[in-house]
């Protein structure tokens, strides 16, 4: 029992050891880009994701590439303007949290809302024009040729596949369902995942931009 009771060299450099990982681990966590919190933790990512260059069409006819991303946050959805329910969901969702940023002018300044269409072959850019600024004016519209929306959505991880054409000829895309959060880095930040609770959002928004902000 005595020589457990002593100190050993081994027993010092465990302890120092110990210290070390316990500080690094509080360091880790308290630094910039560290854990997020509990409440974010379900909608940021481990880690940024760097977007690549695409070539896109707002509604207007101007092109949307990688530079629109840059500069500002930007709240984005993939949809399609003849779907039933769930996009004008999310473009609701998405007016009334922009709406709700009326009280950070600032703030509101540097975030856009996109809604990118993947089917290309009914959302032509007069027609999205229509579409997205029914829910506010600012909204921008986003379509292009099919390779390159496919490009773009692999990139942010959102699927989406076009369902078999009925007897009338028309059909339905099923897609994803998440709002993707991109920085002003042009880097997707994280999703938030239906359902989706306007109130909540803002907060989390918020809380999302002064995290990151330290990081």
């Amino acid at each position: 029992m005595g020589s457990e009771t002593k100190n050993s060299p081994l027993k010092a450099l465990l302890g120092v050891s110990l210290i070390m990982a316990l500080f690094a681990s509080v360091m880790f966590f308290r630094a910039p880009g560290g854990k997020p919190p509990p409440e974010l933790q379900a909608v940021l990512w481990p880690q940024p994701r760097q977007l690549q260059d695409f070539n896109l069409t707002d509604h207007l006819k101007r092109p949307f590439g990688l530079d629109r991303l840059g500069g500002k946050w930007t709240l984005l959805f993939f949809g399609y303007t003849h779907c039933p329910d769930v996009c004008p969901m999310a473009l609701s969702v998405m007016r009334e949290l922009y709406a709700g940023l009326d009280q950070y002018p600032e703030i509101k300044a540097d975030t856009q809302i996109v809604f990118v269409s993947v089917d290309p072959e009914r959302d032509p850019p007069e027609r999205l024009a229509e579409y997205v600024t029914y829910f506010d004016k600012d909204f921008i519209g986003v379509t292009g040729a099919a390779g390159e929306i496919d490009n773009f959505a692999r990139q942010m991880s959102a699927g989406y596949v076009k369902e078999p054409v009925g007897e009338s000829g028309n059909y339905q895309m099923n897609h994803t369902g998440s709002i993707y959060l991109i920085g002003p880095q042009k880097r997707v930040h994280g999703a938030f995942a239906p359902p989706h609770e306007p109130r909540t959002m803002v907060s989390q928004y918020l809380k999302i931009l002064e995290f990151r902000q330290k990081g």
